[in-house]
């Protein structure tokens, strides 16, 4: 398999994830935005931070306010942050 074909296996693979993710929220009465939310990982990504580590201590230190969090107990506890840029204060 060459480096092309990886790359779309991967990102079909994250589409499906993704639609499956917004299926259960729709049915289980809840809508989330999934631009608008994003997984640690894509948070670090998006805001180019260092490492999904930093992400998460930003929001056990409330750098990233608890309103701006959201877990989905349903979904292996998936933890999603609002994508909104967000700075250590001095």
């Amino acid at each position: 398999m060459d480096i092309r074909s990886e790359i779309q296996a991967a990102l079909a693979e994250s589409r499906a994830a993704r639609q499956e993710a917004e299926n259960y929220l729709i049915l289980n009465g809840e809508t989330v935005n999934l631009v608008e939310w994003v997984t640690a990982k894509e948070y670090a990504r998006r805001f180019d931070i260092e490492s999904t580590n930093v992400v998460t201590n930003w929001i056990r230190r409330g750098i990233i306010p608890p309103e701006n969090v959201r877990v989905i107990h349903e979904l292996n506890d998936i933890r999603l942050i609002k994508a909104i840029p967000y700075k250590e204060s001095a």
